[in-house]
């Protein structure tokens, strides 16, 4: 079955001087000559994207887009008409963000999330209302859990992020390491399923694991310099730029190696305490 919006893998029937017709269920479509790989012969398989044109006919490419269907991806505004703006998403047939779907009025050169979908005629278009895209609740994630993450929007309490292409989630701004920018794609963790169906993510592992994992960062540190100067009064801030973990999870990790004899605690720091001779 044909899949507008994705890579389909469709059998040469025929070559022409008009391009190569692809074999799509009981119809024949043309992928046009320009694109045709040189010996290409009838009875081979090519990897197509398959799109709309106006009327809502499909089209075929061999290019492969920056998003395909249901994807999100951060896009470049190439120009705005009456109609939306452009977005270069890697065909020459650039993609169309309706004015309704612009939470606010997009700008020639700059560049903003989409999420890439489907209009009531059938063409691909992009849409910026990101709220929109999201499913509510957890769904089967459970704390602990690894996730991918986009990065969406920075707030006053950390960085938004959507979780698996489908929900929803936030970073706290003590983890929100410097150089990160929206559409950034990250490797992290479920930390809390909240009750009213929200979802707190991590870059550390959570648990047990997040604290061995934290606590050999810390070691890690410590063999360099020997010494800390980040303590229990420490600014969040300091401890996520130099560790890049958060203040919590610094003070787990400490205190797990003070009880373990690994450390010494200061009023000025931590310190690396020598093995016993």
């Amino acid at each position: 079955m044909l899949e507008i919006g994705q890579m389909n893998s469709l059998e040469v029937a025929a070559v022409d001087e008009a391009g190569a017709w692809m074999a799509a269920g009981p119809s024949r479509l043309l992928l046009p000559r320009r694109e045709i790989p040189a010996g290409t012969r009838p009875g081979e398989r090519l990897e197509v994207f398959v799109y709309a044109d106006a009327s809502g006919a499909p089209l075929l490419t061999l290019q492969r887009p920056k998003a395909l269907l249901g994807d999100f991806a951060l896009l470049r505004v190439s120009q705005v008409t009456k109609v939306g703006a452009f977005l270069e998403w890697g065909l020459e047939k650039e993609l169309l963000a309706p004015f309704s779907e612009q939470p606010e009025r997009m700008k020639p050169g700059r560049r903003y999330l989409v999420k890439v979908c489907l209009d009531n005629t059938g063409r691909l278009v992009a849409t910026a209302r990101i709220d929109q895209c999201l499913e509510t609740g957890p769904g089967a994630l459970a704390e602990g859990e690894p996730v991918e993450m986009i990065l969406w929007q920075f707030t006053d309490l950390g960085a938004k992020v959507i979780v698996n292409g489908l929900y929803g989630g936030l970073l706290y701004k003590d983890e929100v390491r410097g150089g990160l920018k929206r559409g950034d794609r990250l490797q992290g963790f479920v930390s809390r399923l909240r009750e009213d169906g929200k979802i707190d993510v991590t870059l550390r592992k959570v648990g047990r694991e997040g604290v061995e994992e934290a606590q050999g960062a810390i070691l890690a540190a410590l063999g360099q310099k020997g010494f800390l100067p980040l303590h229990d009064q420490s600014p969040p801030e300091a401890i996520r730029l130099t560790l890049g973990m958060s203040k919590k999870v610094f003070k787990k990790a400490v205190g797990g190696l003070y009880k373990a004899g690994r450390v010494e605690l200061t009023e000025e720091g931590v310190r690396l305490r020598e093995p016993k001779r």
